[in-house]
């Protein structure tokens, strides 16, 4: 970690070398935190200078920094923490909003490290859940709440009803080892799927085991998926909105776009 009176003094010099005739003052301010913070100088999660630092290193205003460091908090580069200070913002995972894939994959893709925990995986009465589910699976059915983690972060607390008609072995599954998603993809290879993406507040349980405040927003993702003809799986994905966003591309042509999971 780069001490922050070594942040302070790099950043002053590059701002000199900017030039006063390259850009207005708060530009070249945000031009040399983002390059610091996109070449990996300072690390996601490392503290910057404070805006009284920053007016004293660099000889400018308080409201040319408060602006440089305002815009680049809501362009997402940094974080700034009422009482605490200014940090280098951490990425929120992302998914697709229109596809279904491995969360698992999605973290590694970002360099990070997956890891599940397993609050249970069991069987249930289907009294209750979604008719078609009902239907398809007869009086019983599976279940299985995980929570998963990019690194040390909950990032996703997935509740999960399964068809043991589609999927008989799910009880036995090691789901620290790989994602109800990709076991199913092994199974019953998905088809078809829809979903439902809403904004909500967790539940007491909920924001414990997603370890966040009672007021933290999430996004729900509500998700059923096929395989053939055969409803297989209905899942409740719910994911803290600051840790979390959804993305998507289509063309005028919706076939075109991605359909895919998180």
């Amino acid at each position: 970690m780069v001490p922050i009176s070594v942040v302070e003094s790099e950043l002053a010099a590059q701002f000199q070398q900017l030039g006063p005739a390259s850009a207005p003052a708060y530009e070249r301010v945000k031009k040399v935190i983002a390059a610091g913070v996109r070449s990996g100088r300072w690390a996601h999660g490392q503290q910057l200078p404070s805006e009284h630092q920053l007016v004293s290193a660099l000889g400018l205003s308080r409201m040319t920094i408060n602006r440089a460091l305002r815009e680049l908090m809501h362009e997402g580069l940094i974080e700034r923490r009422a009482g605490v200070g200014t940090f280098v913002a951490v990425p929120k995972a992302a998914s697709a909003l229109l596809q279904v894939r491995n969360i698992a994959d999605d973290i590694r893709r970002h360099g990070h490290r997956h890891r599940t925990e397993v609050v249970f995986v069991r069987e249930e009465s289907s009294e209750g859940a979604d008719p078609e589910l009902r239907d398809a699976a007869g009086p019983v059915l599976y279940r299985s709440l995980i929570v998963h983690f990019e690194e040390d972060t909950p990032i996703q607390l997935e509740d999960r009803l399964v068809n043991p008609a589609a999927v008989p072995g799910y009880l036995e599954r090691d789901f620290t080892r790989q994602t109800p998603h990709a076991y199913l993809n092994e199974v019953a290879p998905l088809t078809r799927g829809e979903h439902i993406v809403e904004a909500v507040l967790a539940d007491a349980a909920e924001r414990r085991l997603l370890r966040i405040g009672r007021y933290e927003p999430c996004l729900l993702v509500r998700r059923r998926t096929w395989s053939g003809d055969v409803l297989v799986s209905v899942a409740r994905l719910l994911h803290p909105g600051s840790r979390h966003r959804l993305e998507g591309s289509f063309g005028a042509d919706w076939s075109l776009g991605h359909a895919v999971d998180r």
